[in-house]
């Protein structure tokens, strides 16, 4: 088998992936010859690793660490660069020339760009505002917002000050976002008044007066009219104070950076909560911005001036990822709105269109487009793209082909893989490596990735959990309001004692990259085997007729049974016929366990909000227990599907 894609000598040469490679051999006196003996190397000299990050990067510290690591004989019990003092949005807004920094597009085709000067002075601007009204170290700021340079902006001028920063984006439920910000308790709240989704305007003035009668920490709010330019104090009730956006701030100045701890609360970030309130993880300031830098500027090779695009929301840790990159001095291509309006080129109009170099985006995004026939070599030059990364769940093997076929042959496709728990990933790209078929390329530099067995030994070519045996920086602070650590051991350590058990079913393959085959509470046990959802949901979207399933175990006398639900194309009626060739495709590429025992059409698929489809909510439901929170989902009335099915009493 040969890789779908090489990086030519010259490419490798000039990417910043090797050229730390060879100042790691120059500084310590080494013969690394490849990434294998990197990453090694990173592993077992984390501080020596981790200080060539701060060197290769320029972080500035405000007062200097007294050590890299200072830790204890067992996860999680680590202290990264004690005594250091830095902040994240200096480092975010180290650029102040007439470079620019950001382009924000609409759905509606508006586009607005800032220079890096013009955004210190919004910052500048709106940090002096917020100061006035007493926000300061500690406070929350919260976000219901959508992908805005507003957005954007309120998120530096609150890490100025040494606030936390948390989001939400417009399409959570009134109960999703009490859920979330109820717990962490706002000193202010940034709002839309109403966002753009398909074509449509949605008025949000209701649902945030609802959300504002359930936050009494809040003392003020303020109110972005975006899509609704007629907002008025006067729309909204709340005991807090009420300000519009441009009346609240005038921008200019420079802005000024309050020196913070290195794990200083930077961001709470939200677990999706589809099996309860959502846990809210605190991230700490250093350990972000240094595993942003290494991952955006090794792993994605940015570098000054590239642009760099992610299709997000601000209620997705690639948010949090993607504004990073103005750390390393890119322009970041912020789109809010539906990536299929008003068709399904619309995204990659803007890869030409802007000059995008990295392009970021969901395995559903890439499997939907091919679905949608959409051949972009044919119709775009995509002269500038030389990355696209993909995550959100596993990428499909078919879906490589489809990258390499029909958008680009000589770019490097990094699936990726990491999550909310890190705001970063283990798994991901990289720019001087071959690209295999269905692989991650490689696991992360300093991040001690491994596959174990359920005793715990590490496996490879085998299935097991992705674990990771070392500390990493950008491990969470913790769990807000859980004093004693007691629900952040549970979460990650409670599985393999002392070692981060990180939930994903996953393979390690002989050319050093990881597969992920769905999460661990997701997969089946048919006769006692497992097996994760993805092995057949690549197998199931081969066919034409099915546009995307999902794949539960039905407890069944005494054994598990895999039921698979089907979203088929309009007008395609589920018979005989095509469950059988169903089934065949499965048992064909699979082994006879994968074949499901029952095959449901079903009109919608639930998912969160994020876009990832909840194997355990449908699992619940199908089994008459309660989904405790549904307003974690984009489209909780789909559950209804799976309830009281005849079909699945027999």
């Amino acid at each position: 088998m040969k890789p779908l894609w090489s990086p030519s000598p010259e490419r490798i040469a000039a990417s910043r992936m090797d050229a730390f490679r060879r100042q790691i051999n120059q500084r310590h006196a080494l013969h690394l010859a490849d990434y294998s003996a990197l990453h090694a190397w990173s592993i077992e000299q984390r501080a020596a690793f981790w200080q060539a990050i701060v060197d290769t990067f320029e972080v500035r510290f405000h007062s200097p660490p007294r050590a890299v690591l200072e830790e204890g004989p067992r996860m999680p019990d680590a202290r990264w660069f004690p005594g250091a003092s830095l902040n994240v949005a200096e480092h975010l807004l180290r650029r102040r020339d007439d470079a620019v920094a950001v382009i924000a597009i609409g759905e509606d085709g508006s586009r607005e760009t800032f220079s890096y000067a013009e955004l210190a002075a919004q910052v500048g601007g709106l940090q002096r505002s917020l100061a006035a009204i007493g926000v300061g170290v500690g406070d929350r700021v919260a976000a219901f917002m959508p992908n805005t340079w507003q957005t954007l902006v309120g998120m530096l001028a609150s890490a100025s000050l040494g606030a936390t920063w948390s989001s939400c984006s417009p399409d959570f439920g009134t109960q999703g976002v009490i859920d979330r910000f109820g717990q962490i308790e706002p000193k202010v709240l940034i709002a839309c008044a109403g966002y753009r989704y398909a074509g449509k305007t949605l008025d949000l003035t209701a649902k945030l007066n609802e959300i504002l009668e359930r936050l009494p920490s809040l003392q003020h709010l303020l109110v972005v009219p975006y899509a609704r330019p007629e907002a008025r104090v006067e729309d909204y009730r709340s005991a807090a104070r009420i300000s519009l956006w441009d009346d609240f701030y005038q921008p200019g100045g420079e802005p000024s950076f309050t020196a913070l701890p290195f794990d200083h609360p930077l961001y709470i970030l939200y677990s999706s909560g589809t099996t309860g309130v959502p846990k809210c993880i605190v991230h700490g300031a250093g350990g972000v911005l240094l595993q942003h830098l290494k991952e955006h500027g090794l792993h994605c090779d940015l570098k000054p001036g590239d642009r760099l695009f992610y299709y997000t929301t601000c209620g997705w840790m690639m948010w949090n990822w993607l504004v990073s990159g103005l750390a390393l001095g890119a322009t970041l291509v912020l789109y809010d709105g539906s990536p299929f309006h008003p068709g399904a080129e619309r995204l990659i109009d803007l890869i030409d269109a802007e000059g995008i170099r990295v392009f970021g985006t969901s395995a559903k995004y890439i499997a939907a487009l091919e679905k949608a026939g959409v051949r972009p070599a044919r119709s775009h030059r995509l002269d500038s793209l030389a990355s696209i990364l993909s995550t959100g769940s596993p990428l499909a093997h078919e879906s490589f082909d489809y990258v390499y076929r029909e958008i680009k042959a000589d770019l490097c496709l990094s699936s990726i893989s990491g999550g909310t728990d890190i705001v970063s990933c283990f798994a991901l790209g990289n720019p001087a490596a071959p690209v295999w078929r269905g692989e991650l390329q490689c696991k992360g530099l300093g991040m001690a990735v491994e596959v174990w067995d359920d005793a715990g030994k590490p496996v490879h070519g085998e299935k097991g959990e992705l674990v990771c045996t070392r500390h990493f920086p950008s491990m969470p602070v913790g769990f807000w309001n859980d004093p004693r650590g007691e629900k952040f051991h549970a979460a990650y350590f409670a599985t393999f004692p002392g070692v981060w058990a990180h939930g994903d079913y996953a393979e390690e393959t002989a050319h050093g990259g990881l597969i992920i085959h769905g999460r661990s509470d997701a997969v089946l046990n048919p006769g006692g085997v497992r097996i994760g959802t993805a092995e057949i949901y690549r197998q199931v979207e081969k066919v034409e007729e099915v546009l995307e399933s999902i794949a539960i175990g039905q407890d069944w006398q005494g054994d598990v049974r895999v039921v698979l639900f089907v979203r088929l194309r309009d007008g395609v009626p589920l018979d005989d016929a095509l469950q059988e060739r169903i089934r065949r495709a499965i048992r064909a590429n699979t082994t006879p366990r994968h074949v499901p025992a029952k095959i449901l059409a079903v009109a919608d698929i639930p998912r969160t909000i994020s876009g990832k489809i909840v194997e355990l909510a449908v699992r619940n439901v199908v089994h008459g227990r309660p989904v405790k929170n549904t307003d974690a989902l984009a489209n909780p009335q789909a559950l209804e599907l799976y309830r009281n099915l005849a079909e699945l009493q027999t």
